[in-house]
């Protein structure tokens, strides 16, 4: 049809004619579960729902009313949800143009998603067959063995573990991605009317997904652990002890992590291709705006925000917060059991309580984010970063309230009254960590601060000044972050330890469970700044859809201020998500030193890195964090090129696409980078899967034959050790030199240093380049691979033994 019109020259100018996109799917895509309850009758769903609620509640009842509790707020939390989702879907799309674009993106991220996770399902299914085999021919435990859990029940336990744990996140990264090419052209339409207005649709779209990921992540883990407590008939004469069911839980943590893998590497590759594509060709050599409707790659590149930054970051907290609360229980679990307490659940049970009032008092900081009482009229646009952070202080106030109540309801004890005490300060480090973890990252990728300002200013003499300086920065950037974590870690450990906690020998054990409770302090407001991440994609979609439908420059004005406030709220997450994942992972690595201690009967209390063949594995996990780095950032490079290779042949063999009288084939940039990305994933995923496993046995055979039958144990330990901290430092450099350059451009277009097309801002697009794979590809997915060689180490403990 555009041939033709071409042909004929019976076409107009691209304003004048209808501006409509073609979808990237011949229909929409509704998943099948969604198919399904659809197609049942209303009646029957309710009552389907209240005896499945029914059945939860009485499994819950049967094991303990502090699980009782934590399903309550739970459901309290979807409902919520619902409300939040039914609020955002009721506002307006905006004029046709506008609806248009929007579809044609919620087709691109529906498809990719759909293939995407077909792809990581069929991979988990293998993985939970490997699973199953191990399982069979491997040892049990003491406890299992007293308890009568063969190698059989065993195996089917990890098994359905994974299984749910994979599901789950993969349910999380869905609701992100569904909520946001949704609510992004509600906030574009909200847009035209007030800041304020599109500040709250964003933030209550974020905060839909937020409730429902931290909710899952809570009522996931509860379940399995009441459904276990129940079936095995835990506490009981002959049975299980309730201290040693958290270890059967550890699949979950697995599934999660591995899902979460894929989905932020596949994610990340797509998203930072099409954006370095639209850029070096759009913004550099054809000098137009960025989510001009010329560029071919501009779908590509919105569709991009929604699978990477939405639908991997939900999947990507989701798996951070299951894997902190199994390493949590875990902990809890032992030292209960170390120190003779007589009811040993509310050590075990108390992270989900934290995580429950997190969903109460996020849902309060998310709620206080109102829109102006009187849309008519026009305010001065406020300072959306302002608004945000009044609504984290609201967040972390009420954080340290409902912690130390917790605190004193679940973890007092007779043996030593004071405890909870210690244990409420521990809390109250972890949260104070995460606030200054968020400033930290905010000093260093906002604009409105001297890092960022400086990074521009060496943008004016050129493209390698810009690179020297962004990286500079990057590096500096790694120093505040690991001092706090060395503080929060001694302080919090030292407060356990001087809990008045100890064991038969009179030792004191509370050091380990102390930073668990600092780890929960820091994830304790962790619903509010996923909510924040959320926004930061949505905004972006918002400004994409605003200048692809042409909109007048007072919205886009608006839109570029959340939009620039989005960058930063998403640097400042994805700094709290990797302080967050260190202190998880040296949980996950203490849990992992326990495992191995339970099942060799053996002391396993520390790691000799003295003797060469440990040594080599710490050396070998830092080697794995830079070339998994290294093959994440190769992919976006070697799919860009294909991106940068179609739109320069589209602006060749269209020429009219300039001038507005022929339309670019946006469908092609999306079939591209969709399948590109999906084949790049694989390797660095497998690298990360196999590399942890293939230590420990080989290190294991060595072990056996020269007498050392803890070796591979030990081997495998060391490099978990190296590979997390090398991985919380590429991280951080990785994380805040991309959002700071990606900052600092966005500084040189509100005016400054030449503004819009001049050399500067040219030399600020190369930096932004650079930084795109560096902080939405491979930083995001350090986060992930530093919790998940933990989870699969402490899944696969029994063979390297």
């Amino acid at each position: 049809m555009m041939d033709e019109d071409v042909e004929n020259g019976t076409i107009g100018s691209f304003q004048d004619r209808p501006r409509t996109f073609p979808y990237m799917r011949t229909k929409p895509y509704n998943p099948l579960v969604f198919r399904i309850l659809m197609g049942i009758n209303f009646r029957v769903l309710v009552i389907l729902l209240l005896v499945v609620f029914g059945a939860i509640f009485y499994v819950g009842a049967s094991t303990s009313p502090i699980i009782v509790f934590v399903f309550a707020i739970c459901i309290f939390s979807f409902l919520l949800a619902l409300y939040f989702a039914r609020w955002v879907l009721a506002k307006d799309e905006g004029p046709p143009e506008m609806a248009q674009i929007s579809y044609a993106i919620r087709d691109g991220a529906e498809g990719f998603f759909r293939t995407q996770y077909g792809t990581i399902s069929k991979m988990a299914a293998l993985l939970a067959v490997v699973i199953l085999c191990i399982y069979m021919f491997r040892r049990t435990t003491p406890q299992q063995e007293s308890a009568g859990i063969g190698r059989t029940a065993s195996a089917y336990i990890t098994v359905i573990s994974f299984l749910l744990g994979a599901m789950c996140s993969g349910i999380a990264g869905y609701v992100g991605m569904w909520v946001s090419v949704r609510a992004n052209v509600r906030v574009s339409s909200a847009a035209r009317r007030s800041a304020r207005e599109a500040l709250q649709v964003a933030v209550r779209a974020g905060g839909f997904s937020a409730m429902i990921v931290v909710g899952m992540a809570v009522i996931g883990v509860s379940i399995l652990y009441a459904a276990f407590h129940v079936w095995l008939g835990v506490g009981t004469p002959g049975s299980m002890k309730v201290t040693d069911l958290p270890l059967l839980l550890v699949g979950y943590g697995f599934g999660a992590s591995f899902v979460a893998l894929f989905a932020q590497l596949g994610g990340g590759i797509y998203t930072k291709a099409a954006d370095v594509g639209a850029d070096l060709v759009g913004k550099v050599e054809q000098g137009i705006p960025e989510d001009d409707p010329r560029n071919p790659a501009v779908i590509a590149d919105l569709v991009g925000d929604n699978v990477g930054d939405c639908a991997a970051r939900g999947a990507d907290l989701f798996e951070s917060i299951a894997a902190e609360i199994i390493s949590a229980m875990i902990l809890g679990g032992t030292m209960a059991q170390r120190c003779k307490i007589e009811d040993p659940s509310g050590f075990i049970l108390f992270p989900l309580v934290v995580h429950s009032f997190d969903l109460v008092i996020s849902s309060i900081g998310i709620l206080s984010i109102r829109g102006t009482r009187d849309p008519g009229v026009i305010a001065p646009i406020e300072d959306p970063m302002k608004i945000l952070q009044k609504g984290y202080s609201v967040t972390i106030v009420l954080a340290v309230i409902t912690f130390s109540v917790s605190t004193r309801w679940l973890l007092y004890t007779e043996q030593a009254p004071s405890a909870w005490l210690n244990f409420a300060l521990c809390g109250l480090v972890g949260i104070i960590t995460a606030y200054i973890f968020v400033w930290i990252s905010k000093y260093y990728t906002d604009y409105k601060h001297e890092p960022v300002r400086k990074l521009a200013l060496a943008s004016s003499t050129g493209h390698g000044t810009n690179i020297i300086a962004g990286v500079s920065l990057g590096l500096e950037s790694t120093a505040l972050p690991v001092l706090v974590i060395s503080v929060s870690i001694i302080s919090a450990f030292w407060l356990g330890q001087t809990s008045g906690l100890i064991d038969e020998s009179g030792n004191p054990t509370g050091g380990l469970f102390g930073t668990a409770v600092a780890t929960m302090g820091m994830l304790s407001t962790a619903a509010y700044v996923l909510t924040m991440d959320m926004f930061g994609p949505i905004a972006d979609n918002a400004g994409g859809i605003v200048e692809m439908s042409q909109q007048p420059e007072s919205v886009r004005e608006i839109t570029d201020i959340l939009d620039a406030v989005g960058n930063t709220t998403k640097a400042t997450t994805k700094g709290f998500a990797i302080g967050s994942a260190a202190l998880a992972s040296f949980l996950l690595f203490s849990a992992y030193m326990d495992e191995v201690a339970v099942f060799a009967n053996t002391p396993f209390k520390q790691v000799d890195i003295a003797i060469p063949e440990v040594f080599v594995g710490g050396l070998l996990g830092s080697m794995l964090i830079f070339l998994f780095s290294a093959w994440a950032c190769a992919a976006v490079g070697r799919t860009a090129q294909e991106v940068v290779n179609e739109v320069r042949r589209q602006f060749i063999e269209r020429p009219g696409i300039m001038d507005y009288k022929e339309k670019p084939d946006y469908g092609r940039c999306v079939a591209i980078v969709a399948s590109a990305s999906l084949k790049e994933m694989i390797k660095p995923g497998a690298l990360a899967i196999i590399s942890p496993i293939a230590v420990g046995l080989i290190f294991r055979i060595l072990g056996h034959y020269t007498g050392h039958p803890l070796l591979g144990a030990k081997v495998v330990a060391s490099l978990l050790m190296f590979a997390t901290v090398s991985g919380i430092l590429m991280a951080l450099f990785l994380n805040t030199a991309g959002g700071a350059w990606d900052n600092a451009k966005k500084y040189i277009e509100t005016g400054a240093l030449g503004g819009k097309g001049s050399e500067t801002h040219k030399a600020a697009v190369t930096g932004d380049t650079v930084g795109d794979p560096f902080k939405d590809t491979a930083g995001p997915s350090l986060h992930v691979l530093i919790k998940m060689l933990a989870t699969i180490t402490l899944v696969m403990a029994p063979i390297f033994l």
